[in-house]
């Protein structure tokens, strides 16, 4: 199905044609003056040097070429030679009827995408450390991504990609090592099976951590042991992988709760850790093809190209000491992707302060021909999450804060404001916080361009009123409650099959937004940016609200009426399910 842009350049352009011009012309686009017009095509102003013209004689021709059937219901021509446009009411139900029909079916009408399948690696929490603030923006916005490819088609595998294989795990277990010496893993004449049960509690290990964080900073002989003790973790050390196994078996799972309290879901909770049994072939591949080199006693790739402007380092692929890093990780998961998914595209979602390293990483994987050069490879970096005073988000005392406690701190702002606002039984309340606070999360992060910094602000993201998410939510609860009203009062449910509304300016306000659905649905899957689907929610309910305080929708008189109203409010309702859908929230029954 075309967009409504398509199909009105198509009938522009077929005038273009008949007045003896290029139909290419006809181009339309929505009008920079909503005072004046919906719509307008500046072809003749582009035709005029071609044909030597002026441009409003053009324009004048290609308006009287207009079939008798016009679609427009208002067409001007304005000097020096624009065409403003007017859709034509029954042009817009036509079509909405299209996008109802195509509803059922999915994607009420959207395109469908390239169908590729896609690897996304989203989410990079390391384990044994609770998420913070930090981590809320790549589970959110990869998320949403994830979803909206699926739902266009591609087949998406999303990877969390664990950090489970660095420095706090040696920092963990030297930690452990002075706190209980005595135990069996410290013990180098220990023969027998390790414990199943760790020595520890998930509680202990979040003190231990910090703890080991702060003292490496001091003690540098401590920072030298933690360091050893990663070695001997990737060199398959049996009581320090023992070790390593307990603190894996406590953190994960606390990990998928935590993502699971965000709506995020990934298809794969694999690691770094999985990647070790194809680093020694990766890096004898890269040896023996002369790809890596030694310099100043690590492995290196050089990854520079002629068009740089500016010098791109040498990317680090193995350590002087033999040990593995980011770069040798990442390149030997992709290395595991390649030979086991098969992918048509690779797709990033970091902050964007990684793009050095991704640049390092994306060239030495197709130089080392990991991939082939087909191989789309795209790494979306995003800005930072900060505070009112524009500095990145922290706790009141100047700590990161843990993504718990900043789900917490929105869930009381809202849960406060639900219990101001009306009499809810108290499970009720709480049930509804849950949901209205996510989406206040979320849209509040969604709808800032993923690249740009943003600024989280509680209380204006919690407000019920303004370009928020507790604002969607409380527009969709309020289309639910006129159809569950309708159907308790005659039984029946709204009919939707009479779009045909006509005569309601307000209506066709709602009508133009809902139409722009395609066109922003294919936008944001193409450009992987979920604030267009934001920014479309924001003024589809807007749209339904002014048409609500407006129009008498179940007082109206007219049977036909109202049943074109409740189907036209039926449609909205679909797409914005199907929005906040997307978007990783749905909305409560009541608010």
């Amino acid at each position: 199905m075309k967009t409504i842009l398509e199909e009105i350049s198509v009938y522009l352009g077929e005038a273009f044609a008949a007045a003896g011009y290029d139909a290419a012309l006809g181009k339309v686009s929505v009008s920079n003056r909503p005072d004046l017009c919906e719509f307008q095509c500046n072809g003749a102003m582009a035709g005029a040097k071609q044909y030597k013209k002026a441009p409003a004689v053009i324009a004048k021709e290609v308006v009287a070429a207009l079939p008798a059937e016009n679609i427009f219901s208002m067409v001007d021509v304005v000097m020096p030679g624009f065409i403003n446009l007017n859709i034509s009411e029954e042009f817009l139900t036509d079509y909405l009827g299209q996008m109802e029909e195509a509803g059922r079916e999915g994607r009420f009408g959207a395109p469908e995408g390239a169908g590729k399948k896609v690897v996304m690696d989203y989410g990079g929490p390391n384990v044994a450390k609770p998420l913070h603030v930090g981590h809320l923006r790549s589970a959110i916005i990869g998320e949403s991504v994830k979803r909206i490819r699926t739902y266009m088609g591609d087949k998406v595998t999303g990877d969390v990609h664990l950090g489970d294989w660095g420095l706090q795990m040696g920092l963990i277990i030297e930690e452990l090592r002075d706190r209980q010496p005595s135990l069996c893993y410290f013990d180098p004449d220990f023969t027998g099976e390790y414990p199943k049960e760790a020595p520890f509690t998930l509680s202990e290990l979040e003190d231990i951590y910090p703890a080991a964080n702060a003292r490496k900073k001091e003690d540098e002989e401590f920072a030298v042991r933690a360091h050893d003790a990663v070695v001997k973790i990737q060199q398959g050390d049996p009581a320090y992988l023992a070790l390593w196994q307990h603190i894996m078996n406590l953190s994960v799972p606390d990990l998928k709760k935590n993502y699971d309290r965000l709506n995020v879901f990934f298809d794969l909770w694999m690691g770094e850790s999985d990647s070790k049994p194809l680093i020694e072939d990766m890096i004898r591949s890269m040896k023996e093809s002369g790809v890596a080199y030694k310099s100043e006693g690590a492995l290196v790739v050089d990854v520079t190209e002629e068009s740089d402007s500016k010098e791109i380092p040498p990317c680090i692929v193995e350590k002087s000491d033999g040990a593995a890093i980011y770069a040798t990780t990442d390149l030997a998961t992709i290395v595991w992707r390649e030979q086991n998914l098969h992918p048509d595209m690779f797709l990033y979602v970091t902050d964007k302060r990684q793009e050095l390293h991704f640049t390092q990483v994306f060239r030495t994987a197709r130089k080392a021909g990991i991939v082939p050069e087909e191989r789309e490879m795209k790494w979306m970096g995003f800005g930072t999450m900060n505070g009112k005073d524009g500095k990145p988000f922290k706790t009141r005392d100047g700590g990161v804060m843990r993504l718990e406690s900043l789900i917490a701190e929105v869930y009381d702002a809202v849960l406060e404001k639900i219990k101001e606002n009306r009499s809810v039984a108290e499970a009720d309340a709480q049930k509804t916080a849950e949901k209205i606070s996510l989406a206040a999360i979320k849209y509040g992060d969604l709808s800032n361009q993923a690249s740009k910094d943003y600024i989280f602000d509680i209380d204006r993201f919690t407000s019920f009123d303004g370009n928020t998410g507790p604002y969607i939510l409380y527009t969709i609860v309020r289309i639910r409650s006129i159809l569950k009203k309708y159907e308790e009062e005659t039984g029946n449910a709204a009919s939707a099959d009479k779009l045909s509304v006509t005569g309601n300016p307000s209506a066709k306000a709602m009508m133009q937004e809902i139409v722009k659905w395609n066109a922003m649905l294919t936008s944001a899957y193409e450009e992987n940016a979920p604030h267009k689907i934001c920014a479309y929610l924001f003024g589809l309910c807007d749209a339904f609200n002014s048409f609500y305080h407006e129009t008498k929708i179940l007082g109206e008189e007219d049977e036909t009426k109202k049943q074109a109203y409740l189907s036209l409010i039926t449609l909205a309702l679909e797409i914005l399910e199907t929005a906040i859908f997307l978007l990783g929230f749905d909305a409560p029954e009541r608010m």
